[in-house]
């Protein structure tokens, strides 16, 4: 992180835990100074702070390798952590683990199967080892997991003759065996052409609108902007910052873009852009970009008009998550979009 970057508050204090605790509403997830350390010295998360509300679509954001699975192998019992405690569901970990793991359903670093059997039987294998549900309603609770993820006509087909897509979709009908409180998935739509990916879309959402928690990590910027209502972005390790999706939107300053009719019109923009104290625009083919700050449009299209410059287009872009991870980071984010 740049020394000069300016983070909205939204990172939790080590005061505002004991609120969190003594509320009526207990937040989902909430981390304090979660930290892990592998042997050789490599710390993989760095005391982090995290807060997910309850009910939120929450965004967990950063490239491969920035401590995302590592937080989340924590969060579920799955890792010892170094140093640092958390609560899931309003409870002390590990020490509730017991009753409340049974109430967070989880897709975590890709499903794993029994590759000879079909998926169905996956499923009824995995349902068969959880004795906190009712024997009674396996079948039918097996076979609407199914239906919600698209798999019902491949149900007899055994795994190991699933694509990858299938074995991701089979990954969250096992997620969905009973109802949740919190699901975590980790990378949900890897391997899903674009219609899987949007089905996963409208199931995310149609789990929160149900009441679930949702905490989805992804390194694909687009599809976080897309379905969360909260973001905390990672960075090697870090816990950069967190917030409302609008509220991290904010950190990077909207841009101005201006695009003119001829070479002529360049030199005029630009003079006109910095007398109105906006920076040095960037020009790159008759375009011109900078940032607005508080300067009203209207201001700048009259000045413009005013001075002669022939202008084809005026449009202020809002950031996204890119522009944010680039300011709160300094570096670009490594990843396809």
């Amino acid at each position: 992180m740049t020394a000069d970057t300016q983070l909205p508050d939204t990172t939790p204090s080590a005061s505002a835990a004991s609120v969190w605790n003594s509320a009526g509403d207990a937040p989902a997830l909430a981390t304090r100074g979660l930290t892990k350390r592998f042997r050789g010295g490599q710390v993989a998360v760095d005391h982090i702070d995290l807060l997910v509300p309850h009910g939120a679509v929450f965004g967990f954001l950063g490239p491969n390798g920035s401590g995302k699975t590592t937080t989340i192998r924590m969060l579920l019992g799955l890792l010892r952590p170094t140093a640092g405690e958390f609560d899931v569901l309003g409870r002390r970990m590990p020490a509730a683990a017991g009753d409340v793991l049974p109430r967070v359903g989880a897709l975590v670093e890709g499903p794993a199967f029994h590759p000879y059997l079909s998926g169905r039987a996956n499923l009824a294998r995995l349902d068969a080892g959880d004795r906190t549900v009712d024997p009674g309603t396996s079948r039918q609770r097996i076979g609407d997991a199914l239906e919600r993820v698209g798999l019902t006509a491949a149900a007899g087909k055994r795994y190991r003759n699933y694509s990858l897509g299938m074995r991701q979709r089979l990954g969250l009908a096992a997620a969905l065996l009973r109802p949740r409180d919190l699901l975590v998935l980790d990378e949900p739509t890897n391997g899903l052409d674009p219609q899987g990916t949007r089905e996963v879309r409208a199931l995310v959402r149609e789990l929160a609108a149900e009441g679930s928690t949702i905490f989805v990590s992804s390194h694909l910027l687009s599809e976080i902007e897309q379905i969360c209502s909260h973001v905390a972005v990672m960075s090697r390790g870090r816990l950069v910052t967190q917030g409302t999706l609008a509220a991290l939107r904010d950190v990077a300053a909207p841009r101005l873009r201006v695009v003119v009719a001829g070479p002529d019109d360049v030199p005029v923009a630009a003079g006109v852009l910095e007398r109105l104290g906006l920076p040095a625009p960037e020009i790159e083919a008759g375009r011109l970009r900078t940032t607005i700050g508080e300067t009203p449009p209207e201001l700048v299209t009259r000045e413009l008009v005013l001075a002669g410059a022939g202008v084809r287009e005026l449009a202020v872009e809002r950031p996204d998550l890119e522009d944010v991870f680039v300011s709160l980071t300094g570096e670009g984010f490594d990843v396809d979009q």
